[in-house]
């Protein structure tokens, strides 16, 4: 099993392992699923990347994890987190590699995608409320010429700043919109997976 195919197994256990606490954030705002949804899509993801002939580029695994996720998982995440993996596949080239500014590049794909997929922005309570500060850290820490270990670190902060952010407003997109400033005081689902898995990258990262 390559480096890859390890973290991916530890992201996706992280979200299978939350897969009730995230169900239960659905159940207050939205249609009470989205753990079980994303529990399905992350074992599909880990049983397509174990079918590839190599697991050790970034962008094969990428992709076949977005594919995944679109096949697999219902309601509004799949096609968002799908378009993201997808769109950070695409943006992988020779000069994509551990680093902050990979990290930084990636991430910005797969939001662009998302963005435009959802019609969602920063501020909307969704995933993108976690996957912006992220992408925003990674670009600082690339322009101040942090180490990936400093960058890792920060932007784990800024993630669950993300989630904790999300508490605070309403929803503007999806069912949870509905519910207007009632939405307020939960955390969004999807802002809470994303922090998951970045948590879950981060750990396996600083202890490999």
């Amino acid at each position: 099993m390559s480096r890859i195919s390890e973290a991916l197994e530890d992201v996706a256990n992280a979200v299978i392992e939350q897969k009730d606490y995230l169900t239960e954030l659905d159940a207050k705002i939205g249609d009470g699923d989205h753990g079980l949804n994303m529990a399905r899509g992350m074992q599909a993801a880990l049983d397509a990347v174990d079918k590839l002939p190599h697991d050790d580029e970034p962008a094969p695994v990428l992709q076949a994890i977005g594919q995944a996720l679109l096949r697999n998982v219902g309601g509004a995440a799949g096609p968002l987190y799908g378009t993201g993996f997808v769109k950070a596949a695409a943006a992988c080239d020779d000069s994509t590699r551990l680093d902050v500014a990979s990290f930084a590049k990636l991430l910005s794909a797969a939001i662009t995608g998302i963005e435009q997929r959802g019609h969602a922005q920063k501020g909307d309570k969704t995933m993108l409320d976690t996957l912006i500060p992220l992408r925003d850290s990674f670009q600082k820490a690339e322009a101040e010429g942090q180490t990936l270990s400093e960058a890792l670190h920060h932007a784990e902060k800024a993630a669950m700043a993300g989630v904790d952010y999300t508490r605070t407003i309403a929803a503007r997109k999806g069912r949870a919109s509905l519910l207007g400033d009632q939405s307020i005081g939960t955390e969004d689902p999807g802002a809470a997976s994303a922090c998951i898995m970045y948590r879950a990258l981060y750990r396996f990262l600083r202890e490999y």
